[in-house]
């Protein structure tokens, strides 16, 4: 039973520290109680901050718009409206999917096998993994499963044909959108080749369908940008943001859309 942390260590009452490897499940980004967070935290209690306003306008809430703004989204050139989701990644995955299908008037949601997006129903079905699925306890359904990049070894060029696994599915005229991880975290660490992901992006656009890229495990500088997609030149139609983007262990969940989502999707290059 743990009682108190500072930076990667969690100790007991008596003082054993525990080396924290699980941290928040990457919510904790700079550690426990990181001082500068910390002191930020505290100032913000003592002035009697808004630390609950449902979904009012308060000077905290402009204030992380416009920093995302300014130092992240305009040095990309990225085009998004900012969408606070709920508490939880789960919530974010959740406002995507009923966006997609709200834009596009379509259904059916494409995910890939060993992905996962989180344990609430709409997040279930789009998960890839059986086992997650039956404990929704109920059938879950407009989705349907593709394959991912999982060949590590497999020629850099050679990637599969998008567009005929999506006629595959047989539900290609009502797919509204394709929600995929670069890098699948409770999947395995599998990462997706550069290549893979601008020809799913590419296929996605031709059969207008959006395309949702998770970014609640790996995006925040865990791998390196602070979007985990940067690398492979995308521009999502959508992105879903957690965890580290609260910094000091608060939960938020943002979702990332472009303005006129409906009407295309991610593009590559």
């Amino acid at each position: 039973m743990f009682d108190h942390a500072r930076g990667s260590w969690l100790y007991t009452k008596p003082g054993t520290a525990y080396l924290d490897f699980f941290s928040g499940a990457g919510t904790l980004s700079y550690g426990h109680n990181e001082p500068r967070l910390k002191r930020a935290l505290i100032d913000y209690l003592e002035r009697d901050g808004v630390t609950h306003g449902l979904d009012m306008f308060t000077t905290a809430r402009a204030d992380l718009m416009n920093t995302l703004s300014t130092l992240i989204l305009e040095p990309r050139s990225l085009d998004y409206k900012i969408v606070f989701a709920g508490p939880a990644g789960a919530t974010a995955v959740e406002a995507a999917l009923k966006l997609a299908r709200k834009a596009s008037g379509r259904k059916v949601v494409g995910y890939f096998n060993m992905g996962y997006h989180g344990m609430t129903a709409g997040a279930l079905s789009v998960a890839g993994n059986a086992e997650r699925r039956a404990s929704a306890g109920v059938p879950l359904g407009y989705s349907v499963e593709l394959p991912y990049d999982l060949d590590p070894n497999g020629p850099a060029t050679e990637v599969p044909d998008f567009d005929r696994l999506l006629e595959g599915t047989g539900r290609l005229a009502d797919l509204a959108a394709v929600i995929v991880e670069t890098v699948q975290g409770e999947g395995g660490m599998n990462t997706a080749r550069s290549a893979w992901l601008r020809a799913l992006a590419e296929a996605c656009r031709r059969h207008g369908a959006l395309l949702i890229v998770d970014d609640i495990q790996m995006g925040c500088g865990r791998t390196g940008p602070f979007f985990s997609f940067e690398d492979a030149g995308l521009v999502p139609d959508m992105v879903c943001l957690s965890k580290g983007i609260g910094g000091g262990g608060v939960p938020p969940s943002l979702l990332l859309g472009r303005p006129r989502a409906g009407g295309g999707a991610g593009r590559g290059g």
